[in-house]
């Protein structure tokens, strides 16, 4: 919970800033044109550069892409809202829907936590792993009209299930997990002209989750999302853009919340890539 009060620390002093920018008489007075509201959203498809699983320290160290069926494309979506007000302020809330399901045939035996699924099993398998993320953002006032700067911060809340199962039902082993996850963020922009740009967006964190949610075990975890997209201006409140992604990260440590089929330790390590297509459209 630390990581949650930190960050909505961060966005209230921001707010509070802002506020103290403006009039006291004029702070009960809604001028809309000072608010703008658009929808992203975007279409494509997800790759795997790497990913690998372990449940438990002395248990396999799983290859979603050569022994999970994880070696091909899969579809991706991706939903957000974005508030913009007073010019250099902007609040994202994004939905990120991440499912992948496959089905093998185990080429030799593996162990995930205390179960043993023996070579030649018809497994199914899935990888649940969708995020929400609420960020702010502060514009920096830089009087270039080329470029915009932007940075902040977000809370990204995992709520992740992970399931290996053998095709009959006979052997199941699923983990599930939800957490929160402080985030530091950047955006950029380059305008070649009036109808076309160059935006360039990371969300980022390295760090101790031990240490951010109070534990005396030591987890390391980590996320990039860094996209860059080439953005066309059809009207004045439609854009649509063409979307290159990295998504990765993971953790490496013993967790506190065990049972008795697990001891707690986990290894998550992914490298997505994301191409998409998408649309904005501001109201």
């Amino acid at each position: 919970m630390k990581s949650f009060f930190y960050t909505i620390f961060f966005i209230v002093i921001s707010l509070h800033s802002y506020s103290q920018e403006v009039s006291p008489s004029s702070q009960y007075e809604i001028d809309y044109k000072n608010y703008k509201l658009r929808a992203v959203a975007e279409l494509g498809y997800l790759g795997v550069f790497s990913h690998k699983i372990q449940f438990g320290e002395n248990t396999t160290y799983f290859d979603y892409k050569s022994d999970g069926g994880q070696n091909v494309l899969f579809p991706i979506s991706r939903l957000s809202l974005e508030l913009d007000f007073n010019e250099r302020n902007t609040l994202v809330f994004l939905y990120q829907p991440l499912e992948i399901n496959t089905e093998v045939v185990l080429n030799e035996s593996i162990m995930i936590d205390d179960i043993l699924f023996l070579e030649g099993t018809n497994l199914n398998l899935q990888y649940g792993f969708p995020f929400y993320r609420l960020s702010y953002l502060r514009h920096l006032d830089i009087r270039n009209e080329k470029w915009d700067f932007a940075w902040g911060a977000s809370l990204q809340f995992r709520n992740a299930t992970i399931r290996f199962e053998s095709a009959d039902g006979n052997l199941r082993q699923v983990n599930r997990d939800f957490g929160l996850v402080p985030i530091l963020k950047f955006r950029t922009a380059y305008h070649q002209n009036k109808n076309m740009s160059i935006e360039f967006e990371a969300d980022g964190m390295y760090a101790p989750i031990s240490y951010l949610n109070g534990s005396d075990n030591e987890v390391v975890g980590a996320i990039l999302d860094a996209s860059i997209r080439q953005k066309l201006k059809i009207t004045e409140a439609f854009d649509t853009f063409l979307n290159v992604r990295y998504l990765g990260g993971g953790a490496v440590g013993t967790s506190d919340d065990t049972d008795d089929v697990s001891d707690g330790y986990t290894k998550n390590w992914l490298h997505f890539y994301n191409v998409t297509m998408g649309f904005s459209y501001s109201f």
